[in-house]
């Protein structure tokens, strides 16, 4: 009981969920808006068109008045204007788009008072989106040089028994060893009957929070790891808000002047150093390891294959930190956005951003990757997510569950995770 009281806290506090949870609720008003192209995709310069339709108790609402505004995702509409559905349902001219991108038309109808809106979200030639980030001619020496330094650094493992969270199945600890500063701490489940395991590192979501070990009870050793130097399992501590809201806060612009001071540096090399762990496992089988992660967790996954070739698979869920500098070329730029507003747009924090944007280290991953997202994502935009996934030379799969927003339905998951599980062998 305690195990799936964990669990369902565990879920509450997931990115996304409220969207989810309240998907799974229904609504009130439901407005469902989608481009009217059955695959949700247009050439450029193809006339784009958006079918809406308002419902209540699930029965179209005759004679509803909608405001809609179209343009570019996360950019300044192009196209305002409003319509009545006579009929409950109505179709909108959403221009056309001279490049490849996407295209978003939001929708607001207001019913005794209180507003409703949904959005949907075309891809315009999405597979020919191009990063606008430059590969710094320096790009592998800086990273070669930086994973030589932490080579030298000793591992130092110290593993915790948690007999509270392990199984009959799985043995799980609370773990930590030492990256180039600091230390990284994790959740490692390793099955309890002897023998040699593939491996699975779980790289994080943005935020700071503990964690509770994934794939527990199944034939793989599992390591879900944080990347801010602190304890993932201090369950009943207000640490985690307390940084969030103080020191961490905006984590991601600390030293963002600075190429060899910028946070993510350690952090990028934690995920590398997760994997020197992994290795020193003697269940580990030596040979088969993969990295999936979500949103931060989805643009480490890459960051991870990128730099170290001892990864053999990769599954990314809506990567962040995709094609940093898209808004000082006129269009969405990837989470966290740092460039959409003039005083972050320094000459040296574009130049930093170069040696962590996500679109350069997919230039670099060979391995077979599954990769998953939606169109409406308002947080990792589509366009930034597609100038990383085009650029990776690597065998690649990409499923788009099209609707979603930054969040993902569960068969999402179930498919990136049966995907890895089957490229690892696990039984």
């Amino acid at each position: 009981m305690k195990k799936n009281i964990l669990f369902f806290i565990l879920i509450l506090t997931m990115p996304g969920f409220e969207a989810l949870a309240q998907s799974q609720q229904g609504q009130f008003i439901r407005i469902m808006v989608s481009p009217s192209a059955p695959d949700k995709t247009y050439r450029t310069g193809e006339g784009i068109d958006f079918d809406v339709a308002v419902y209540k108790f699930g029965q179209l609402v005759r004679d509803a008045e909608i405001h809609y505004e179209i343009g570019p995702e996360l950019m300044p509409s192009e196209i305002k204007g409003q319509l009545v559905l006579k009929n409950g349902s109505g179709k909108i001219n959403g221009g056309t788009l001279s490049e490849p991108g996407f295209v978003r038309c939001r929708i607001r109808y207001t019913e005794n008072g209180k507003t409703y809106e949904n959005t949907g979200t075309a891809g315009i030639d999405p597979e020919s989106i191009v990063p606008t980030t430059q590969l710094p001619d320096d790009f592998s020496e800086f990273w070669k040089k930086n994973k030589a330094a932490l080579d030298q650094v000793p591992l130092e493992p110290v593993l915790t028994h948690l007999p509270e969270r392990s199984t009959h199945l799985t043995d799980v600890y609370h773990v930590h060893f030492r990256n180039i500063s600091g230390r990284i701490y994790g959740i490692l489940s390793k099955p309890k009957k002897p023998g040699k395991f593939p491996a699975v590192l779980h790289v994080p979501g943005a935020g700071i929070r503990p964690y509770y070990g994934a794939m527990i009870d199944e034939n793989v050793i599992s390591l879900q790891i944080g990347i801010h130097g602190i304890p993932v399992n201090l369950y009943d501590s207000p640490i985690y808000q307390n940084l969030a809201a103080g020191a961490l806060r905006d984590y991601n612009r600390i030293f963002l002047e600075d190429k060899d001071r910028y946070y993510y540096k350690r952090v990028y090399l934690g995920c590398v150093r997760a994997v020197d762990f992994l290795f020193s496992l003697e269940a580990f089988d030596g040979d088969s390891i993969g990295v999936i992660g979500g949103s931060q967790g989805g643009a480490l996954a890459i960051v991870t294959a990128g730099l170290d070739n001892r990864v053999d698979y990769l599954v990314s869920y809506y990567p962040a930190l995709s094609d940093l500098t898209g808004y000082l070329h006129g269009r969405a730029g990837g989470w966290p956005h740092l460039f959409k507003d003039e005083w972050t747009n320094q000459p040296e924090k574009v130049e930093t951003s170069r040696y962590y944007d996500v679109a350069n280290f997919a230039r670099f991953v060979n391995v077979p990757g599954f990769y998953s997202w939606g169109f409406n994502d308002n947080v990792c935009p589509p366009t930034s997510m597609f100038a990383a996934y085009n650029v990776i030379p690597g065998e690649k799969q990409f499923s788009g569950y099209l609707d979603a927003a930054h969040w993902r339905y569960a068969e999402q998951s179930e498919e990136g995770q049966r995907w890895l599980m089957e490229k690892l062998k696990v039984e």
